[in-house]
Formats: structure tokens, C-alpha cells, sequence
């Protein structure tokens, strides 16, 4: 697919030669990547024709099709999301948007992560320590857009990856979980550079002796399409400052909560 050779051509800037005295202190790079994600329609999707298929995929594209942006500096990065418009409606994708990443800092120097959402019309700010990945390094490399880029591999609980995210399959599973629940686990895996030797990535995915390139989770690879090192326009690194404080954990509690009340409501709605 098309989406996947874009990997190989990667625009970037002559090679920078990084000294063994380390990264200048003034340093700062940005990265573009796209995210591809596979659509997954289990038992209900058998029963349908390929054309239907491709209907709700075409519907879907925003969801399963995402352009972010990353800025970084030797300790600091901004992971953003470049905002789609619906190309026949012209509308953003309002109920995605409920469940999406929103602006993300990492702070690896101080192992802080705080991330800016917005959920129903209220602003949430959460705070919380990185997400804590044990990296397995790998010997393996392959050229990514001219950089030598190295494979590193890890599991994470799948909850830990999508803590922002939601469906109504959610709202069964938390009724249901017990102490003796074993947890989903997913692999990743991840191509990162030394060319550019800061612990950055794209999403939740940081701590390796270089910038991550490509990274595969579950049923979504997120590729860089672009890096620019030292840009002529340089961006403010700053963490967002606008919303209630909350843990990752408090915040999935009240995406759960308020999903709850609105399927109960409906409910009641239907038999009055």
C-alpha cells in the first residue's frame, strides 16, 4: 500500500554530525508521522460484503488515517495532531475527537507526561509519569529515508497504550474485571535512530538511545515521513496549562463513568 512505502522516502536534511562531548545545548528537531491503523469489524464484519467494507472504511479514514507532529529537544518533546477535515462534508470528526490524543509533552529528563484533553466540552489536563517500557535491543537494522535505524521490541498492557481511547465493549469488560482477569498484553516494536541519539517518539513511545523512527502496536504503525534537525523557525516546547488536573487512571474513570450514564439513559429513553 501506498501509505508504507512513504517510509522510504523520507525528506531530511544533510546528515548533522553529533560530537561525543553531546547534543549542542540549543538543539531542537521536528518530526512528521502518519499513523495507519487496520480495521477490525470481528464477527459483525464477516457477515458483510466487500463493498460494504469499503463503505465504512471510506467513513472511517480519519479515524484509521492520522498525520501528527513532533518537536523535540535534547530533553522535551510535542506530540501534536494535524486536524482533518471530512473532504465531502467538510466537518472535523466530533465524536472521534472525544476520544483522541490530545496535545502530548514528555519531559524524559523529568519523567513527566502531560497531555491536554478535551472530553464532552471539558477541558482536562493530565499528569502523570512516562509510561514505563522495557526495551529489548536487537542487533537487527534497515535503512530508514537514509538513516541506519536499529529494531528494539517490548510488551506493554493494552490499556496503558489507549488510556484516552474508547468503545462500548469497554463499559462490559470493566463490569466484568476481577483481581484474577489476566491482562491483554501487546507488542511493539520500534526502528530508532543513533543518528539523532535523543530518547524521543512519536505517542507513548520514548526511552530508547535514539529517536524512534517507525513503531508498531496492535493494529496501528506509526511511520515518519520527515525530519527536520535545527529548523530556521523554531518552536516553543511548552506543556500544556489549560484544564483539570488528573491522573491517567482518574481520567479513564471518568470517560468510563460518564459513557455509562449515557448508555443507561438511552436505555430508559427506549422503554419510556
Amino acid at each position: 500500500m501506498r501509505y508504507f512505502k512513504y517510509i522510504f522516502l523520507v525528506l531530511c536534511l544533510p546528515f548533522l554530525v553529533f560530537y561525543t562531548d553531546g547534543i549542542p545545548q540549543d538543539f531542537q528537531g521536528k518530526a512528521y508521522y502518519f499513523s495507519k491503523s487496520k480495521m477490525e469489524l470481528g464477527a459483525w464484519g464477516s457477515r458483510m460484503s466487500e463493498a460494504q467494507k469499503k463503505q465504512i472504511k471510506n467513513r472511517l479514514k480519519n479515524r484509521l488515517e492520522k498525520t501528527y507532529i513532533l518537536t523535540f529537544n535534547t530533553s522535551e518533546s510535542l506530540f501534536t495532531e494535524e486536524v482533518k477535515v471530512d473532504a465531502i462534508s467538510g466537518a472535523t470528526d466530533s465524536w472521534g475527537d472525544n476520544f483522541s490524543r490530545g496535545k502530548q509533552y514528555k519531559n524524559v529528563a523529568e519523567n513527566r507526561l502531560i497531555q491536554a484533553q478535551e472530553f464532552y466540552g471539558k477541558r482536562f489536563l493530565v499528569k502523570d509519569e512516562l509510561q514505563s517500557i522495557e526495551w529489548k535491543m536487537g542487533t537487527e537494522a534497515k535503512q530508514i529515508g537514509g538513516y541506519t535505524c536499529f529494531k528494539a521490541t517490548a510488551v506493554l498492557p493494552s490499556t496503558e497504550l489507549a488510556w484516552f481511547d474508547f468503545s462500548w465493549g469497554d463499559l462490559s469488560q470493566n463490569a466484568s474485571n476481577t483481581q484474577a482477569e489476566e491482562i491483554k498484553l501487546t507488542p511493539i516494536e520500534a526502528w530508532y535512530t543513533l543518528q539523532i541519539p535523543v530518547k524521543h517518539g512519536p505517542a507513548e513511545f520514548w526511552g530508547l538511545p535514539g529517536l524512534i523512527l517507525e513503531v508498531s502496536a496492535g493494529n496501528t504503525t506509526i511511520l515518519c515521513s520527515e525530519i527536520i534537525v535545527n529548523p530556521k523557525d523554531r518552536a516553543l516546547i511548552a506543556a500544556p496549562d489549560k484544564g483539570k488536573e488528573i491522573t491517567k487512571i482518574e481520567y479513564r474513570s471518568t470517560i468510563i463513568e460518564k459513557m455509562t450514564e449515557m448508555r443507561n439513559n438511552r436505555g430508559r429513553r427506549r422503554r419510556s
